[in-house]
């Protein structure tokens, strides 16, 4: 007798979603032609060739069953994390994982919907087993997508930040830290420990932060350059501020900021003769820069 006629007790409960995943892993071809078809339909994973979309589909097709017949939620994360991290270079936005995990749901619930149709108690039997294992299959991989987006997104900002903030040794004992672009909170927060961090790492006894390429600072940001020029100075740095603008000047007195506590230069060449002298060299034109 065909499992589709077979009478409701023919089929013992433990037995229900192993005949699923036989039934699923039988009709992979037709299932996962029909799932692409419906992903093309629907204008999903257009950043990827042909031949990628069906190396995924065909590959995201096959753990979707092996965890609907095992339930290894752990398995899952580590092999949604492995998805993200192939296609989000790729352009692949959370919507379209979203998108594609949902409708391989609908496309396999309606394939055992064809298949017990003729036995409606054993169709919601069928359907209760395998709905809640295909909801948490869905909601993991979209929160495992997200979480590596969010980390892959992180990752960009810092590489953006640091390279936007570099401390370079111009000499030893000696760094500089140029600011280009506009500061807020979280990007002098981040400059202070770079520079910090430089600081201990070569063991700085002067540092110059040249703020020529900064087009103003606000309250926030000028208290947290003097906060970051105490630091420098517990941990044995002296540090001289170049490039202030008028208009950056102007700021600085009108909010009060404690002028005393900054050693400021007009321009990044000064400031540098002045760390110079401060770390023992001296400047002479014929023989250039020694150490007194």
């Amino acid at each position: 007798m065909n499992d589709e006629n077979r009478p409701q007790g023919d089929v013992d409960e433990d037995q229900l979603l192993p005949q699923l995943v036989a039934h699923l892993r039988e009709h992979r071809a037709k299932l996962r032609d029909e799932w692409a078809s419906r992903i093309r339909e629907a204008h999903l994973l257009e950043a990827m060739s042909a031949q990628e979309m069906a190396a995924e589909t065909t590959s995201v097709y096959d753990n979707y069953v092996e965890v609907l017949e095992t339930g290894s939620v752990e398995a899952l994360q580590h092999y949604a994390r492995d998805l993200s991290e192939r296609i989000i270079p790729r352009g692949v936005e959370t919507h379209e994982v979203v998108g594609i995990v949902l409708l391989l749901r609908d496309v396999l619930a309606r394939s055992l919907f064809e298949k017990y149709q003729n036995d409606f108690a054993l169709l919601n039997r069928v359907l209760d087993a395998y709905e809640p294992a295909a909801n948490r299959i869905a909601n993991t991989v979209a929160v495992s997508f997200v979480e590596e987006r969010e980390r892959v997104i992180r990752q960009q900002q810092d590489a953006i930040r640091e390279l936007s903030t570099p401390v370079l040794p111009v000499r030893e004992r000696l760094l500089i830290l140029p600011i280009i672009g506009s500061l807020d909170g979280e990007r002098a927060r981040q400059l202070t420990e770079q520079l910090l961090n430089g600081i201990r790492t070569h063991r700085a006894k002067v540092v110059v932060i040249d703020i020529t390429g900064a087009p103003d600072v606000d309250q926030t940001v000028a208290n947290h350059l003097v906060q970051t020029v105490d630091a420098s100075r517990l941990m044995g740095a002296s540090v001289i501020i170049t490039g202030l603008s008028p208009k950056i000047a102007q700021t600085l007195v009108t909010i009060g900021v404690d002028l005393s506590k900054m050693n400021t230069i007009g321009d990044l060449q000064g400031g540098l003769e002045e760390a110079e002298r401060l770390l023992g060299y001296h400047v002479s034109t014929e023989e250039g820069i020694t150490s007194s």
